[in-house]
């Protein structure tokens, strides 16, 4: 092919830093029939991906990405390129702001469509036309012609650069050495994260079994870390399901010939949720018994309202069950090198669990040079500030699976303690909790006396990859949603706790509602607060007389012709 007779020269070009970096991404399926992969630079995302994965160190550059003027200052142009396979591919690129009325409607969106060919291309953000009513730098989206399909390995690796404006300097970025898996540092690093090894005889009970040839369940709760959240593709490449296969080799079985897998991960939600769901999502209703369960809610639990009596309370309820499961404590980490251990290990240490710390086993290491000690970097772990990549999942369930071969090799312990027997160390209040919504039978304890203005069903919910599924499950599908009026919801219900379960969302259409017992205002539910779609659980009352309670929802004044979702109640009975 022939070129140009006089190529211009090369346009010097600004420094600059990543904040992604080769990072494998996938399409989720949309209803128009594309894929899209997203990611979220809110709520400290992007800055903690400046610390990470571009050495950025500067207060003063970091704190100008947390808004959009400070962004468009900071930031001339961004670079992306993007690698599928096969020729002529392209995906989307999109950058949203989020905006000030509208979180996803009155921001800019820019849009420049990049060759899946490992070039990079150049959006100028000095041509752009932007919104007045930006606020944040929001997400970034990758769109696709078409979902990944099951089975299917990543669709492509992307890499982000922002170039930076005149007077803004950052770091050469370093190379990174490949993690070497099979490695004695590895083994070592690996050794940390056994916590504690706790009474082994439920975990060994169950590897036998699954040896054997018998029926044999492994179950994962826990927020978007078990969700997959990072892991590309998220069915098959997260820590849940490469656990489940490493305990498959481990009892000389094949992946499904008498092993089974359960994932049960819902994003941005602490065990104040889990223990509610954990019937309908791990038990399915009483048709699944878990011979194993993992309950990972460490990086998610500081919005528990009750700071530890929700986890104690879904952990007791696990060890309760009659077939006797083993439950393993997993605790993630943050790249700010923070988790829950300390305040939910000691619920471990009570009934003699094993415990896996992700934070032990990485922390470390992060910290120390390349051949002194270090095996994963912070950007090759973290696809974001919350998230592992597939390399960090992968550490995660190699975590797990050290804990069940350090099992498998050891002698049986004696019998595990009687969870019946043993004081809950932070709190048992919600051990009994069940959900009751939509679909559930009334009976003389509980009864909706009247739906009100809340007659309608939210279709629009927050939706889970659970198991190996790559199409989304709603989460609470059977609900009660406020459209218009000032009718108030109204249940009698008898019981001592009661937890309700409400739609979060960023829609400026959304109000707030107003929960009563017996007449006095208990709670307040703003779905704002959060400012995306997902399920947010609070606490109406608990420890209370088991009496008859008449509970009401209403709109705030004022709010009577907006949109309000109950997904359900949380009771202890």
């Amino acid at each position: 092919m022939a070129g140009p007779k006089a190529p211009r020269d090369p346009e010097k070009k600004r420094q600059g830093f990543y904040i992604m970096r080769n990072k494998q991404i996938s399409g989720s399926a949309q209803p128009d029939g594309t894929g899209v992969q997203f990611i979220y630079l809110n709520d400290g995302r992007m800055i903690s991906s400046a610390r990470i994965v571009g050495n950025i160190n500067d207060d003063a550059m970091l704190e100008l990405l947390s808004t959009a003027e400070g962004f468009r200052r900071l930031v001339h142009s961004i670079g992306v390129s993007v690698v599928m396979d096969g020729a002529d591919r392209t995906a989307a690129f999109i950058f949203q702001m989020y905006g000030k009325s509208d979180l996803y409607g009155s921001g800019t969106t820019l849009c420049m469509e990049v060759p899946a060919d490992g070039m990079e291309y150049v959006m100028d953000l000095s041509a752009c036309d932007w919104s007045g009513d930006d606020d944040i730098p929001g997400q970034i989206r990758f769109v696709f012609d078409e979902p990944q399909k099951d089975g299917d390995a990543a669709q492509a690796v992307a890499t982000v650069k922002f170039y930076l404006n005149d007077g803004f300097t950052a770091p050469e970025a370093e190379e990174e050495e490949r993690v070497g898996f099979d490695t004695p540092d590895y083994q070592k690093m690996l050794q940390k994260s056994l916590m504690q090894a706790g009474n082994n005889a439920r975990l060994k009970t169950a590897i036998d079994r699954a040896r054997r040839g018998e029926e044999t369940t492994i179950a994962f709760i826990g927020g978007s870390i078990t969700q997959g959240a990072g892991a590309v593709p998220i069915n098959t490449k997260c820590y849940a399901y490469r656990t489940f296969e490493g305990l498959c080799r481990l009892a000389g079985k094949g992946v499904d010939e008498n092993i089974h897998f359960i994932k049960a991960g819902v994003g941005g939600t602490p065990s104040e949720l889990g223990m509610i769901r954990y019937e309908r999502d791990v038990l399915r209703g009483g048709t699944v018994a878990p011979d194993i369960v993992v309950v990972e809610f460490s990086v998610n639990d500081e919005g528990d309202e009750t700071k530890g009596v929700c986890y104690d309370s879904l952990v007791r309820k696990i060890l309760a069950a009659a077939n006797k499961p083993a439950v393993i404590l997993l605790f993630a980490v943050f790249a700010n090198d923070w988790n829950l251990q300390e305040r939910l290990g000691v619920v471990g240490e009570r009934y003699q669990l094993p415990m896996v710390s992700t934070r032990d086993c990485v922390v470390e290491q992060f910290y120390k040079k390349a051949g002194q000690g270090m095996v994963v970097t912070k950007n090759q772990f973290f696809y974001d500030c919350f998230h592992p990549t597939n390399i960090g999942h992968q550490i995660m369930a190699d975590g797990l699976l050290y804990l069940m071969r350090e099992t498998d090799r050891s002698p049986m312990d004696g019998d595990a303690p009687d969870i019946t027997a043993v004081p809950a160390p932070i709190g048992d209040t919600f051990e009994d909790v069940w959900l009751f919504d939509r679909s559930s039978s009334e009976t003389d304890a509980v009864r909706v006396v009247s739906a009100g203005a809340f007659s309608e069903t939210d279709e629009e919910l927050q939706g889970v990859e659970m198991d190996r599924d790559l199409t989304q499950t709603k989460e609470f599908p059977y609900n009660w949603k406020h459209v218009s009026g000032a009718d108030p919801f109204v249940m009698e219900i008898c019981c001592t706790s009661l937890v309700m379960v409400s739609k979060d969302s960023g829609a400026p259409d959304v109000g707030c509602a107003q929960v009563y017992v017996d007449g006095e205002a208990v709670l307040s539910v703003d779905p704002k607060v959060n400012g995306w779609t997902h399920c947010n659980p609070l606490i109406c009352f608990q420890n209370r007389e088991r009496r008859t309670w008449r509970v009401e929802v209403r709109m705030q004044p004022g709010d009577e012709d907006k949109e309000f979702t109950i997904l359900g109640f949380g009771v202890v009975s």
